[in-house]
């Protein structure tokens, strides 16, 4: 068995995400990126993953999946954030799919009808008390 970063099998996300990303965990590698303080996870508001990958579209002229979106819109931030401070750095980002089957959802982002939705706090503590309890490694 190995440890992740996870709300619990019975976790259920609100249905009216579209932009992908609705599992409750982070993969074990992904986990323990975080967890040597390698990688730094995100939270990215959908409306704003929706608008890196239709920037990312109409200047690479690739539609991204809308999972792949929300590390488009990561890579952006930082980059803005680099411009700000000066600092020059190399960004590097995965685009893991094209969103050709997600166009449904970005018509709905174009029409307004998707919404940024912040899971209630209380939602989160009460999926974390579910998890077995295990020793630190």
């Amino acid at each position: 068995m190995m440890k992740m970063y996870t709300l619990g099998h019975d976790f259920v996300p609100p249905g009216i995400h579209a932009g992908g990303l609705r599992y409750h965990g982070d993969s074990v590698l992904v986990s323990q990126l975080c967890k040597d303080g390698l990688a730094e996870a995100v939270a990215i508001p959908q409306l704003e993953t929706f608008e890196a990958g239709v920037l990312f579209a109409r200047t690479e002229c690739i539609v991204p999946a809308p999972e792949s979106t929300h590390a488009i819109a990561a890579t952006i931030r930082e980059a803005q954030r680099c411009k700000e401070t000066g600092e020059p750095k190399t960004l590097l980002f995965n685009l893991s799919g094209h969103g050709h089957f997600d166009m449904a959802s970005y018509d709905r982002y174009f029409r307004g009808e998707l919404e940024d939705y912040a899971y209630p706090e209380e939602a989160i503590k009460e999926s974390l008390a579910h998890l077995p309890k295990v020793a630190a490694a």
